[in-house]
């Protein structure tokens, strides 16, 4: 097998995978490369033949304590020879290094490469399922707002508690984007969720979804829906929330893909039944 130089990628070689991502229909959205490596910049990596990026990946790591890999995407031309396979395992050996001792990666894999996450040391935690619906006009609910800087400091301490790790350099960004919004639900008890709805090449898609209750879930994604217009409005969805599964039945939508979020080492001990969106299948 030929050997190829592997090297931390810029924003423009981000901007290539997620390009390529879109030919392939993954549905990334219009701002997740730049948003993607604000998270971590020393956290996307790829196999170069000379000058010419022939696949990458992430390789996030969430101050030490967590990592994640995603976006592993290869040129076609360069599939089924065992190239993806060295890359892999070279991002996966990587990111390891970048981690303190006995931090667990996370992934979301496809259904066909399970088994061999699996013999790369991957467990699967839970089955995540695509769900999408159309958007559509809702009466917004008096405790639904949009996000504001103000917000912030408990929005970071719920998606703590939720993602299980600190990802506020993340966030910063990620509630703020220019073709995006972001929704709380406030009471008299402070948050009790939030999402953000971003644009991607088709329609919307919802990540996260974190809230305290099915209702305040409901509450926020009908905002989503709402926003949304009449694009079509997706949703990843944990199946071992069985709140999440009641939400895509009360209002009909269609699954239409499935992963399985798998970790390398202890699974994080989350609070699933808070989780009806999960952020990104690249970071997590």
């Amino acid at each position: 097998m030929q050997t190829f130089d592997f090297r931390k990628l810029t924003l423009d070689h981000v901007r290539e995978l997620v390009s390529w991502a879109k030919q392939e229909r993954w549905n990334p959205g219009s701002e997740d490369a730049d948003l993607f490596y604000w998270a971590d910049p020393d956290g996307f990596y790829g196999y170069f033949k000379g000058d010419e990026l022939i696949g990458g990946g992430s390789l996030v790591s969430y101050s030490g304590e967590f990592g994640f890999m995603g976006l592993y995407i290869m040129k076609p031309e360069y599939r089924g020879q065992g190239i993806g396979r060295s890359l892999w395992n070279q991002r996966k050996n990587t990111l390891l290094n970048r981690l303190k001792p006995n931090a667990a990666i996370g992934m979301d894999g496809v259904v066909a490469m399970q088994s061999f996450y699996q013999k790369g040391g991957f467990a699967l935690a839970f089955t995540g399922e695509r769900h999408a619906n159309a958007g559509k006009n809702y009466p917004i609910h008096p405790s639904v707002s949009g996000v504001i800087p103000e917000n912030l400091p408990a929005i970071f301490a719920f998606d703590k508690q939720c993602f299980g790790f600190d990802r506020a350099r993340f966030l910063e960004a990620w509630l703020f984007q220019t073709q995006g919004q972001a929704f709380k639900f406030s009471n008299e008890d402070g948050l009790q969720g939030f999402a953000v709805l971003r644009k991607v090449s088709e329609g919307y898609k919802i990540g996260p979804l974190f809230a305290e209750s099915l209702a305040v879930a409901e509450a926020l994604y009908e905002r989503c829906l709402t926003a949304a217009g009449e694009d079509n409005v997706y949703l990843d969805i944990p199946r071992s929330n069985p709140w999440a599964v009641a939400l895509t039945a009360n209002y009909q939508t269609q699954a239409i893909f499935e992963c399985g979020r798998m970790y390398h080492g202890a699974a994080p001990s989350l609070p699933i039944h808070k989780v009806f969106g999960i952020t990104t299948f690249e970071l997590g």
